[in-house]
């Protein structure tokens, strides 16, 4: 999966250190507010998009129209999380603005940040650890509530009473038992059954993994994602894909897209970039999956578009399986200036690939199509929002990798909103062991964050190459965190590199300290801050990051490479031997390699649940402890920008307007009434 997350505790050690080393003038900073709120574990931030004004009237229509695009596909996500998202979300914003009682009780206020937490989570499931939320009001309240406002805008079936209603829904909300993950990957579960993601209905995992294995061809060199853009259901004892298109599963929202997506195709920058939108639109009335490669590679091949976009069926963190994918949208242009670095970098592709430590069998002979920018998001939408990753590497699909390539882009104005909101809050003075750490992270952090993202993001994805006749999908529900780990892998053992220096990306050949400090830091402890007491890690790029930052530690510990060291009762990370950390680094990418390209389960089982799952609950307390103090949430999220197109006397659009003083409650409320593109129950 091509996703680069950052984590909350990365954001505020490596990001603190970035506060002025974007583009954005001093003067428009002091008066842009980059915070906006902050509820139960959770800051809402808000980002500029710099240069939009800039953009030619034609590219301000795309950016607009796309946007719309992005919009109406919000509920299809809501769907995908839960079967019931729509319907609680409605009911709770049902209460929310039509509640006449005391809105100062606790309840109510609980109920408050329950629906805060709904909307940035898609669901009712925590978007990153995937636990059912636990309601902060009573069930006796909330149907009190329910009974007291306008029938008419609850999500009723029919004929169903309000009664009804609750008896249908209270047991999702209130009871642990029922629906507890969104997604659950313990092993030796049934994966399927035991998560409440939309993506099957009456199907166990080993009916789902035998319906898939037999579309495929193992001598298909060409495959399609099979499962990718449909629900798997049993019908009258038989399996059957309900496929999500235009006249079928989500038609009503998919209709809608298409409508703007053909908008924007009357103002497509060039030929290919229009060639592009109408294989995707032909994707979406169809369903067919051979188009949506079709649109892959058209997509990867359109380099001289400045505004780009994402829409669609994407990535696959949210099934168990890894097969099915959630929906979302990015909207975006080209950084000009900022993405010298990145196409510096992708030049360079086939030398990082030659020098890898990885077996020479596992290696790319010719590396093909490594594309990298910096850009400006402009909207985020779907499975990118609230919360978004700062960078992405796509198509997903490994044999149009290898024969055409990937787009890989850094999400600049994203990381800078991080930075800006992150300053100064004194998380690094806690958990960074000495001073002398201290100053380094200082100095260097901007530089080394944004390489290890590029490094990532254009040529980690995108390195090695899979065995002869080995299954892409063969590391099932522990391909996520398996790639994840080879991407950043990647990333560490080349921001070390001297090459780096020479390139003139890097001051300094110790800068790499910085990442290494801070990355170990993160996957050792502060990551932890994620997870509630008692519970194992189970989202793939924490996985990752703990599985290598637990192995490097274990396998160094011979000659004290890496230690937990204690000082005034508190624990902290020290580096002995940086060098020998990053031979440690480069002997695990070449296993991680091997593993993924010859598709070895047993080895990456192992490998997740030795080193990637378990937490040590004394750690895991004591870094509670020390962070609750700072008073940071340790997840953040975004409200978007608001477009508004300016017309003349005969509607034709003559501007593009871009605000950015819209609250977290009020986008939210706008999205559910201007964006409501499905019933409550599909």
């Amino acid at each position: 999966m091509k996703k680069q997350l950052l984590s909350a505790a990365l954001v505020v050690t490596l990001l603190s250190a970035c506060g002025d080393g974007q583009k954005t003038a001093p003067a428009e900073n002091e008066k842009f507010s980059y915070t906006v709120e902050q509820f139960a574990d959770l800051q809402i931030l808000r980002y500029r998009v710099p240069g939009f004004e800039t953009l030619t009237l034609d590219q301000k229509k795309l950016v607009y129209y796309l946007t719309e695009a992005a919009l109406q596909g919000r509920d299809i996500l809501f769907d995908q999380n839960g079967k019931y998202n729509l319907v609680i979300r409605k009911m709770l914003e049902a209460v929310y603005t039509g509640y006449t009682g005391d809105k100062t009780s606790a309840d109510f206020k609980a109920m408050e940040v329950y629906l805060k937490r709904v909307w940035f989570s898609n669901g009712i499931h925590h978007h990153y650890g995937s636990e059912k939320f636990v309601p902060g009001f009573s069930p006796e309240f909330f149907r009190q509530a329910l009974q007291s406002v306008d029938a008419s805008t609850l999500p009723l079936a029919e004929g169903q009473t309000v009664e009804q209603l609750c008896e249908e829904v209270f047991p999702v909300i209130f009871d642990p038992k029922v629906m507890p993950k969104r997604v659950n990957q313990a092993d030796g579960e049934d994966l399927i059954l035991t998560s409440a993601c939309n993506y099957y209905d009456g199907v166990t995992q080993d009916e789902a993994e035998a319906f898939y294995a037999a579309m495929k061809d193992p001598k298909d060199e060409t495959p399609v994602s099979y499962g990718l853009n449909s629900r798997l259901v049993k019908e009258d004892g038989k399996l059957v894909e309900k496929v999500w298109k235009v006249g079928g599963l989500y038609g009503q929202a998919i209709e809608k897209i298409v409508y703007w997506l053909k908008q924007a195709e009357g103002v497509a920058e060039t030929p290919e970039q229009k060639a592009v939108i109408a294989k995707l639109v032909e994707f979406y009335e169809t369903g067919d999956l051979k188009a949506f490669d079709d649109y892959a590679i058209l997509w990867v091949k359109d380099l001289n578009s400045r505004v780009d976009f994402v829409n669609g069926f994407t990535e696959t963190y949210g099934d168990p399986l890894g097969l099915k994918a959630s929906w979302e949208s990015l909207v975006n242009f080209k950084d000009l200036e900022a993405t010298r670095r990145t196409e510096l970098i992708s030049s360079n592709a086939q030398w990082f690939e030659d020098h890898s430590p990885v077996d020479k069998q596992f290696k790319k002979e010719q590396v093909k199509g490594v594309s990298a920018k910096v850009i400006t998001a402009a909207i985020l939408a779907g499975d990118l929002y609230p919360a978004t990753a700062i960078g992405i590497n796509l198509p997903n699909a490994n044999w149009i990798r290898s024969q055409y390539g990937s787009k890989s882009v850094t999400i600049g104005n994203i990381t800078d909103a991080y930075a800006k909101a992150a300053h100064g809050n004194g998380f690094n003075e806690e958990f960074v062991i000495s001073p002398e750490e201290l100053q380094l992270i200082d100095k260097y952090a901007d530089q080394t964050d944004d390489l290890h993202t590029d490094l990532h993001e254009c040529l980690g994805h995108g390195s090695g190459k899979m065995a002869p006749g080995a299954d892409p999908d063969g590391l099932k529900a522990y391909g996520s965190t398996i790639e994840e780990a080879r991407a950043d892998l990647f990333g560490l053992y080349y921001v070390a590199d001297p090459k780096l220096v020479e390139q003139g990306l890097l001051s300094d050949t110790t800068a790499y300290h910085a990442q290494y400090y801070t990355y170990l830091m993160n996957g050792l402890m502060t990551q932890l801050v994620r997870i509630e007491p008692g519970n194992q890690i189970e989202e793939a790029h924490m996985r990752n990051r703990q599985l290598i930052a637990r192995w490097v530690y274990e396998k160094g510990t011979p000659d004290k490479v890496v230690e937990l060291v204690k000082r005034d009762g508190k624990t902290y990370v020290q580096i002995n031997d940086y060098g020998k950390l990053r031979a440690l680094f480069g002997k695990l990418l070449a296993e991680i390699q091997r593993v993924k390209s010859t598709s070895d389960l047993a080895a990456a089982r192992d490998l997740v649940e030795n080193y990637a799952v378990k937490v040590d609950p004394a750690l895991h307390a004591e870094v509670l402890e020390r962070y609750k103090k700072l008073n940071l949430a340790p997840y953040k999220g975004f409200v978007n920008p608001k477009y508004e197109a300016v017309t003349d006397a005969d509607g034709n659009i003559t501007d593009v307007t871009v605000t950015y003083d819209e609250g977290y409650a009020e986008q939210m409320l706008r999205y559910s009434r201007d964006y409501a593109t499905l019933p409550a129950r599909n």
